[in-house]
């Protein structure tokens, strides 16, 4: 199978700059996130599975590429048996099998019901370990066909970055009660991400395209924490990421789950361009609250549920769905075209397809 793609006359990079700001394209960016079942179900419905993940997004027609700079410091954590652990935040993992495929959970929280030894002892990468060199060979090679952003929706996404080590029970009661030791460790990993991404834009600078941030604030009916803790604890964290995007010329988009959409003044406030996965199902994040009341002013990006059509409906009944939100979305621009969250292995592989054959049709 094939996708029958329109005559596009802009490159990624020129397409995802004007769409920031808000003037026309050719088509809306286009972006993709998916589970490994679900991914590996696409590339071979579409004949390359034996081709490189970069082969497979030019045809998928994906506009956006991640820079990063590559570890190249200590061994930071140890491996329990059985299970993953990241190299760089410590987090554990173990497998859970389910019908479709299965994933890796966090498990065995290493700083749950920590002393305030342990937190002050908890290792944080030094920017010092990192290859800035190599991000910017990377970024060159792409020859500017591309937007390419650094950080992703874990950057710095206090309380979920947080609660994959301290639980997220434990985390919560941390924020609120703004504990000593545990805020230490919070504003720690926050610095060492923020010099990591000041030191990879220096690098690479003249190629990066927009800042991607991350903070997870609502549960599927409400917020999961207060205005209040979020502009006392959370948002000043934010400010030095947005601040340091501005300070290079760069638009920021933040990625938010759940019933979000209360903070969004907020982070029009502090300059933030775009939001990020937009999951319909929740409280006053439908595509149409959203453009009643941030349309025009905040790019979004998302709106394609993964728990809706593209999962449990038909091939029609996806493209009517896709086709909805952007007939929706086409009169205010600034709009991206992307799953909410990735893409989950129960999605049957002709209704990703036609997700993403319809915004080519709908576009020609």
């Amino acid at each position: 199978m094939k996708l029958n793609r329109m005559t596009e006359t802009m490159t990624g990079r020129q397409r995802v700059r004007a769409t920031f700001e808000f003037e026309k394209t050719d088509r809306p960016p286009i972006g993709y996130e998916a589970n490994g079942g679900i991914d590996r179900r696409l590339k071979e419905y579409l004949g390359v599975q034996n081709e490189s993940h970069e082969t497979f997004m030019r045809l998928l027609g994906v506009d956006y590429r991640r820079i990063a700079a590559p570890y190249k410091g200590p061994r930071l954590f140890d491996v329990p048996e059985g299970r993953q652990r990241d190299p760089l935040e410590g987090f554990i993992m173990r497998w859970v099998a389910h019908e479709t495929g299965g994933y890796w959970d966090f498990c065995d929280f290493p700083l749950k019901d920590a002393d305030d030894e342990e937190f002050d002892n908890y290792p944080v990468p030094s920017p010092d370990d990192f290859d800035y060199g190599a991000a910017a060979e990377l970024a060159r090679s792409y020859g500017g066909l591309f937007a390419l952003h650094l950080g992703d929706p874990g950057v710095p996404d206090v309380i979920n970055s947080n609660g994959r080590i301290m639980g997220m029970e434990d985390t919560l009661c941390h924020l609120i009660l703004e504990d000593e030791a545990p805020m230490r460790l919070i504003r720690r990993r926050a610095r060492s991400s923020l010099e990591i991404m000041e030191r990879t834009l220096e690098a690479c600078r003249g190629e990066i395209d927009f800042i991607w941030l991350g903070e997870d604030l609502g549960t599927q009916i409400a917020p999961m924490i207060s205005l209040e803790l979020y502009r006392k604890t959370i948002k000043p964290i934010q400010k030095q990421f947005v601040d340091l995007a501005k300070s290079y010329g760069l638009p920021v988009m933040i990625h938010t789950c759940g019933s979000s959409s209360w903070a969004y003044e907020d982070f029009i406030g502090m300059g933030v361009k775009g939001v990020d996965t937009l999951q319909p199902e929740a409280a006053n994040m439908s595509p149409r609250w959203l453009l009643d009341h941030f349309g025009g002013r905040l790019n979004l990006r998302g709106c394609i549920s993964t728990a809706g059509p593209l999962a449990y409906g038909t091939p029609a009944d996806v493209r009517a769905n896709c086709t909805d939100i952007l007939e929706m979305m086409k009169p205010y621009g600034g709009y991206h075209f992307a799953p909410t969250h990735a893409i989950q292995d129960n999605s049957p592989t002709e209704n990703v397809f036609e997700m993403y054959q319809t915004v080519y049709d709908f576009c020609r």
